[in-house]
């Protein structure tokens, strides 16, 4: 009992500490801190997605978007840019959304709003927020986009794909979102006090868990959660989440492209991914850090 109490005081500790850093990444723009970068030096991680077209993995990182084609570990940057893209969320074939700062050269404000890319992020352009937001939290589904504004503290809610925004109050110590496949009204978010959850747009939350860390919503039956200390769990909303494997270290980002296919970044630059919902992992790529 004591071990258990002390293990749940340390990942709450851990996932404090990494939501406050979360919010301090709002500065690690504007600048390139990390000198010149490589075709495989991504920098850390921030987002993950994998495009339905071909399946390919997408890597958003500090230094840049990377890909990693099906069947392959090795990982390619996208174009020639290297912007620090903070928020990122794959809406559909080819098609991205994606926030952070501009890279070495290019004449954008020092905050990018949102942006969007058609041609699986060759190119982006400028949607919404231009010098106004910082989405360190990007989350959509269908025309619903949710986005956490590092530079305000405050949850943006748009139901046109990001053209125009509502704004509202997230619950403290917010580390993740996730949306109900089923209904866009729905969002869980996790915290540094566990998970809640809105049933009506992000207008209220209830709290409905205890636990700690990053998520993902593939299915009604199948509401995944990796903890601080890297422990993979699983369960229903509502219902018990039981653990069912271990990705090694602390995650810094975490995706599902399926009921049973997730993957995890950690902070070395190495992305994991399980094929039988969370119980086994192997590499997929790397991207250095």
């Amino acid at each position: 009992m004591i071990d258990r109490y002390r293990r749940k005081r340390t990942v709450v500790a851990l996932w404090l500490a990494a939501a406050l850093l979360a919010l301090g990444l709002a500065a690690c723009g504007g600048e390139d801190d990390s000198g010149t970068s490589d075709s495989a030096a991504g920098g850390h991680i921030h987002g993950l997605g994998v495009d339905p077209s071909d399946g390919a993995l997408f890597v958003a990182t500090h230094n840049g978007l990377f890909r990693s084609e099906a069947g392959s570990e090795a990982a390619e940057r996208v174009g020639a840019s290297e912007q620090d893209t903070m928020g990122f969320s794959i809406t559909g074939p080819e098609e991205f959304l994606g926030s952070g700062h501009p890279g070495p050269g290019q004449d954008d404000p020092p905050n990018l709003g949102l942006i969007r890319s058609d041609d699986a992020g060759q190119s982006w352009e400028t949607i919404s927020l231009a010098g106004e937001a910082d989405f360190h939290i990007l989350r959509s589904q269908g025309e619903r986009v949710y986005g956490f504004n590092g530079l305000s503290a405050q949850l943006m809610i748009s139901d046109d794909g990001g053209e125009s925004w509502q704004t509202r109050q997230p619950p403290r110590d917010l580390i993740d979102l996730a949306i109900d496949p089923d209904d866009p009204e729905r969002v869980l978010a996790s915290t540094g006090r566990g998970l809640a959850l809105s049933d009506n747009g992000a207008d209220s939350w209830e709290p409905v868990a205890a636990e700690i860390g990053l998520l993902a919503w593939p299915s009604s039956e199948r509401l995944y959660l990796i903890d601080g200390a890297g422990a993979v769990s699983v369960g229903e909303l509502g219902g018990e989440l039981r653990q069912v494997g271990e990705i090694g270290g602390q995650p810094v980002a975490f995706v599902a492209a399926g009921e049973q296919e997730l993957y995890a970044a950690l902070a070395d630059g190495s992305v994991l991914q399980s094929r039988d919902g969370g119980s086994s992992w192997t590499q997929r790529t790397a991207v250095g850090s």
